[in-house]
């Protein structure tokens, strides 16, 4: 894949040496992607992204992959913040309210695994905007098709079990996964739900904690730090 480039004014350089190890995916919500990539152009604006997919799947490179965009604003991500520095964003147009279409789909494949091979990235380090700023943002929001992204191993899918439908259970799973702990339990898991579970609705049920501890277990904290 070879994306045009148009370059961003908005950049600079990553912080305290990182690297990218993580991808965070957006949505535009605009109508209009030429008009989101004159936003994310624009120095008036101070916002950026690494890339920008259109709906025809027509991608856009607008920030170097080695240069820090200003995609993602404050926000923590398993006890870290600063995440500009320590990650690629890709916005993909579409306003929030529709499917993302399918050649949008089959180009962020082909982006995510050029990155993800590039700067060896795990499926599970590719993450919403939602997940680790869920007070601001709810992008990509429940429209998107993480599943797909999974089943591509280009990002994760928890399994379901059984557990007790307690709030308390799901947030320690939740946090321990890597969502940020200073955030309400309900908005925690209004941001979960917009990833794992979009169809639920009302109190905290046995699904998402069962899926929240499958992620904690499989994918958390102390299973990156132990190589995991």
């Amino acid at each position: 894949m070879t994306p045009e480039w148009r370059p961003s004014a908005n950049f600079g350089e990553r912080k305290n040496g990182a690297r990218p190890t993580l991808v965070v995916l957006h949505y535009t919500a605009m109508e209009s992607c030429e008009a989101a990539c004159r936003t994310l152009c624009n120095p008036d604006n101070e916002v950026s992204a690494h890339y920008l997919i259109r709906k025809d799947g027509h991608v856009i490179q607008m920030v170097d992959e080695e240069k820090r965009a200003w995609h993602a604003g404050a926000g923590t991500w398993r006890g870290q913040g600063d995440v500009n520095s320590r990650s690629i964003g890709i916005e993909m147009s579409n306003t929030g309210f529709v499917p993302f279409s399918a050649p949008l789909m089959d180009s962020l494949e082909v982006l995510l695994r050029g990155i993800m091979a590039r700067w060896e990235i795990p499926a599970s380090h590719v993450i919403a905007h939602s997940d680790f700023a869920p007070e601001r943002k709810i992008d990509p929001g429940v429209k998107f098709d993480w599943r797909r992204l999974a089943r591509q191993g280009l990002a994760i899918w928890p399994q379901e079990g059984d557990a007790p439908a307690d709030m308390r259970h799901f947030v320690k799973a939740a946090t321990d996964f890597g969502y940020p702990e200073d955030v309400a339990p309900q908005t925690v898991l209004a941001s979960f739900r917009s990833r794992f579970n979009p169809t639920a609705v009302g109190p905290v049920s046995a699904r998402d904690v069962s899926m929240a501890q499958s992620l904690a277990r499989d994918f958390g904290i102390d299973q990156t730090r132990n190589g995991a």
